[in-house]
């Protein structure tokens, strides 16, 4: 159904589809602060701003809003739950997704760490 191209990581599949690219498009979404992607202030997420922030309640829920903003951009799925927790070097995200077009259910775990500034997917 969908058809894109992917040159990230170690696996280097240059054609990906269907719910594999939505993967891929979310988390190219994550791995950018906000604010940094050029004539588009408001693509990015909020949580690299907050890795070095308490792990309260109050950032728990800053991020859960950011991750849910994110996701909504992405017609393609629905998100059914979000766990945040914090990690020795930073912050793990664990999304429960829904592909719209064949239901299909999936999870993304992804590390915001703050040692290397980067998006590590586990």
């Amino acid at each position: 159904m969908y058809v894109g191209f992917n040159t990230i990581g170690r696996f280097k599949r240059f054609r990906m589809t269907d719910f594999e690219l939505v993967k891929r498009d979310l988390l190219n979404h994550f791995s950018i602060p906000k604010g940094q992607k050029l004539m588009q202030p408001d693509f990015g997420s909020i949580i690299w701003n907050l890795l070095f922030d308490p792990f309260d309640d109050r950032t728990k829920s800053l991020i859960e809003e950011d991750i849910r903003t994110v996701v909504s951009y992405e017609t393609r799925v629905a998100i059914q739950t979000v766990v945040i927790n914090q990690y020795e070097n930073g912050i793990q995200v664990d999304m429960e997704l829904t592909y719209i077009p064949t239901n299909q259910v999936d999870t993304i775990s992804a590390r915001f760490d703050r040692e290397n500034q980067e998006l590590l997917v586990a």
